[in-house]
């Protein structure tokens, strides 16, 4: 008996067929993935997307929306953080939405509208941003915003013709990072000011097009983009081990929040060598520093310690900021845990910055002259 014609079959092999390619090229030299090592991180990244994929863009409705979590300490990718929570839902620039939540204890909160092709790839550009100091919050916290529709004065986003999904970003500032509690969420709500009817029953046709979605968020984020070494970098990335950019806005690269300065530089040690970096905290919302492998996923922060804020960090008598990246630990209260991994990217966030940012230097030094002088 021959198989009925299933487009959501179709779907499933032309995934099947993208995981081939991505095996086949992503996963190698093409993409300088080298070493047994290199391989097995690129796989797991892949995973994690794979994940993103099918938790976010799968079964989505931009005329019944609801808010996921992004990332999570077990699914990472574009530049996750210890210290914040993400969601996003998708959007239609046709329809109007009201948001309701609360701060939630964040000391940051932001809202972006994501703009592009709504079909599971990346963004292209940032439609609009708003943050809680543009926004009218009552005494204990809650809010609301509207999303298209009538422009209003305040709480508002208008939606362009393009737009198909907002992300939003709660940042903390605590002693035990925000995201390790994978049962913390932040309160927030969106509806669709338009709906009316409950939306269909799943069919071929929509579950061939949330495979085809998933497949789009995994070709981005790797046939689509370029090879480590050959990726134009933004004023904010050194490809220079140790050797840290002045923090700047990131703009619209990666749609990240347009309202932050980062710096970032790749760190290359060896078994017996630490990095250690100086700078101070500016004035600002809040910061932190963090450590990714080249896949921009955080290192292992549930176990290890591997990013600080202001909160976590001890402060030199004046004032400045001594952090030590090194394999073991050095007997420094800030030390960053690189997993023994020779390398990996060291990424400052400061959000909301006011006045100057001291742009972080560092040195490589050996372990026994941190153990012979704390």
């Amino acid at each position: 008996m021959s198989d009925p014609e299933s487009v959501s079959r179709e779907a499933l092999r032309r995934l099947i067929a993208l995981l081939e390619e991505v095996d086949s090229r992503w996963l190698g030299p093409e993409w300088n993935l080298n070493s047994a090592d290199d391989i097995a991180q690129g796989t797991r990244a892949l995973m994690h997307m794979l994940q993103g994929g099918l938790d976010s863009f799968f079964e989505c409705d931009p005329k019944h929306p609801d808010f996921r979590k992004i990332v999570t300490p077990y699914k990472k990718f574009t530049g996750d953080n210890a210290d914040a929570i993400y969601y996003d839902a998708p959007i239609d620039p046709g329809c109007s939405y009201e948001v309701e939540g609360n701060l939630s204890g964040a000391v940051y909160t932001a809202f972006t509208i994501e703009c592009g092709v709504a079909d599971g790839r990346m963004g292209t550009r940032l439609g609009g941003v708003l943050n809680d100091s543009d926004l009218d919050i009552d005494a204990a916290g809650n809010f609301v915003i509207r999303l298209g529709g009538a422009p209003q004065e305040r709480n508002w986003l208008p939606l362009p013709e393009d737009a198909f999904r907002i992300t939003t970003r709660h940042y903390f500032e605590e002693k035990v990072h925000a995201a390790v509690d994978t049962n913390r969420h932040c309160s927030l709500s969106i509806r669709n000011c338009d709906a009316s009817a409950p939306p269909p029953a799943p069919s071929d046709t929509t579950v061939a097009a949330g495979i085809d979605r998933v497949g789009n968020f995994i070709r981005s984020r790797t046939l689509e983009q370029p090879a480590m070494a050959d990726a134009e970098t933004p004023a904010f990335v050194s490809k220079v081990p140790g050797v840290f950019p002045a923090p700047v806005s990131p703009g619209d690269h990666g749609l990240a929040a347009s309202d932050a300065a980062y710096s970032m530089a790749p760190f290359f040690l060896g078994p017996d060598q630490a990095l250690v970096m100086t700078a101070r905290w500016p004035e600002c919302r809040c910061a932190n520093v963090v450590l990714w492998n080249r896949h921009m996923q955080t290192f292992d922060y549930v176990n290890r310690t591997i990013s600080l804020n202001r909160e976590q960090t001890v402060l030199e008598e004046d004032g400045s900021l001594r952090i030590i990246v090194a394999p073991a630990d050095p007997g420094h209260p800030n030390w960053l845990d690189t997993e023994g991994r020779a390398l990996g990217l060291v990424f400052w966030r400061f959000m909301l910055p006011e006045g100057s940012i001291e742009t972080p230097v560092a040195e490589v030094v050996s372990m026994e002259s941190l153990v012979a002088k704390p």
